[in-house]
């Protein structure tokens, strides 16, 4: 028998419910991959064995007695730690949150649980998830299983090593400028970030109440080593709540769109310096979708550096109100690298320029959303370059704009609202590093970015999970 922890939460949904294997058994496999390899990556920072193993006890009772089963009985998952859990600390990766023990699940985590997955462990972030490297004040450094010596992203870097690496087969993360999108590229994974209002957000901890920045630009979603998992996860996790006063219910079919889909394909996008691997890999995926039946152009919407620029103002202007609270329960080094990036943008003086920022945000959707009337996907590149080595991005005094920098393919999506996936496009041949590409569609049009991600998977995806290289 292959070993469980490789397979897809697909493949261990339909073992569990044919009673080829039992739900304990696929638990306990992925339990040993963690004492395996968790050491060496420190993706998983909580272990729920005990909590596992007697949901599992319980998943197989309901088999065998011939219950309704969910469409992930008995499968395990994991959960990055700033999203809420009954009885667990919602740490945000800080020393003064690991009391924080949350009293109600996030809904994501509730429609998880309803559909039967098992939470198997609590996955690594930075601190306040404020940085596109995972080390975290609490716990660490999270290590890419790809090269050990390299990010393994953030803030979801901890979820994108442990699905990577096998301790897991799906995960739930969050993304305001990337953070599901760029570990899922470095490590070599397929994620999505829905569109706005697509998944109900909400949370108790650090506040219940949300700045503007998060009600507009945060989103909840899922992560795997597949396309097809992705794809379930969003299924199972979308909707609205009554705890979000914004999600709505949507189909995630849209309307069939007539023709051929054309792509815009930016493999060096405007303002970005993009190493010729990472565009290399972006030329790949685009001659994987032309195989596919897709017409690719080379083109980009209108107005991409502002649209960074504005993500980044309306972030760091919006957020300067929380500064005063996170500044002090934060690390050193996330700390540090929060106030850099912050002066890499130019404050906002007032509400007038606050106000203004939204006129522009509101221009630059307008512009996107008709240039993707004739092109309902963009394809680009995550990071503009390859896996950074560890510490990077606080390594010196140009760090944080030389991080700035190669984040900005991920930023669009975020400040417009839109759906993003990321895939792998295969490895680079130098390093052996992976080159993660996304496909960014009209507002909820996730459905055509998975397509459209499948295509590329099926031509360029890659053989995890791995164990970690040195």
């Amino acid at each position: 028998m292959q070993d469980l922890w490789r397979r897809s939460a697909i493949g261990l949904a339909e073992a569990i419910a044919s009673r080829e294997v039992t739900s304990t058994e696929v638990v306990e496999a992925h339990l040993a991959r963690i004492a395996a390899v968790n050491p060496k990556l420190n993706a998983v920072v909580r272990v729920l064995a005990d909590e596992a193993r007697a949901a599992a006890i319980e998943a197989d009772r309901m088999v065998a007695a011939g219950e309704a089963l969910g469409p992930l009985h008995g499968v395990p998952i994991t959960v990055k730690e700033n999203i809420d859990m009954v009885g667990l600390a919602t740490t945000n990766g800080v020393k003064a949150m690991a009391g924080a023990i949350a009293q109600v699940n996030a809904p994501v985590v509730e429609r998880m649980l309803a559909a039967g997955a098992i939470p198997i462990g609590r996955t690594n972030l930075p601190d306040m998830a404020m940085r596109v490297h995972t080390d975290s004040s609490l716990h660490g450094l999270t290590r890419n299983p790809w090269d050990l010596a390299r990010t393994a992203g953030g803030s979801s870097g901890g979820e994108a090593a442990a699905l990577a690496a096998g301790m897991s087969p799906l995960g739930l993360g969050n993304d305001i400028g990337g953070s599901l999108r760029s570990p899922a590229s470095v490590c070599g994974i397929a994620s999505i970030r829905p569109s706005a209002g697509r998944v109900a957000d909400a949370g108790s901890l650090p506040n219940e109440d949300k700045l503007m920045v998060s009600q507009l630009m945060a989103v909840q979603g899922p992560m795997a080593r597949r396309v097809a998992d992705v794809r379930l996860g969003l299924k199972i996790i979308m909707g609205a709540h009554p705890r979000d006063p914004w999600a709505i219910d949507a189909p995630l079919e849209g309307r069939p769109i007539e023709g051929t889909i054309r792509v815009a394909v930016a493999a060096v996008p405007p303002g970005c310096a993009v190493e010729p691997a990472v565009a290399d890999g972006v030329r790949r995926a685009a001659d994987a979708l032309a195989g596919a039946g897709y017409e690719i152009v080379e083109a980009c919407p209108p107005r991409y550096e502002e649209a960074v620029e504005v993500w980044a103002r309306f972030l760091m202007g919006d957020m300067a109100a929380a500064f005063a609270q996170m500044g002090p329960i934060m690390g050193e080094d996330g700390r540090g690298f929060l106030e850099a990036f912050n002066r890499t943008v130019a404050p906002l003086a007032n509400t007038t320029e606050m106000s203004q920022l939204f006129v522009q945000r509101y221009g630059i959707a307008r512009d996107w959303s008709v240039f993707m009337a004739d092109y309902p996907l963009l394809l680009t590149p995550t990071w503009t370059m390859l896996p950074f080595e560890s510490g990077f991005d606080i390594d010196g005094p140009g760090a944080a704009a030389a991080t700035k920098a190669l984040m900005a393919p991920v930023c669009p999506a975020n400040l417009l609202g839109l759906p993003s996936a990321c895939v792998p496009a295969g490895l680079d041949a130098g390093s052996g590093l992976p080159v993660g590409v996304l496909l960014t569609g009209q507002r909820f049009r996730e459905d055509l970015c998975l397509d459209a991600a499948e295509a590329v998977e099926a031509r360029l995806g890659l053989d995890t999970p791995i164990d970690p290289r040195a």
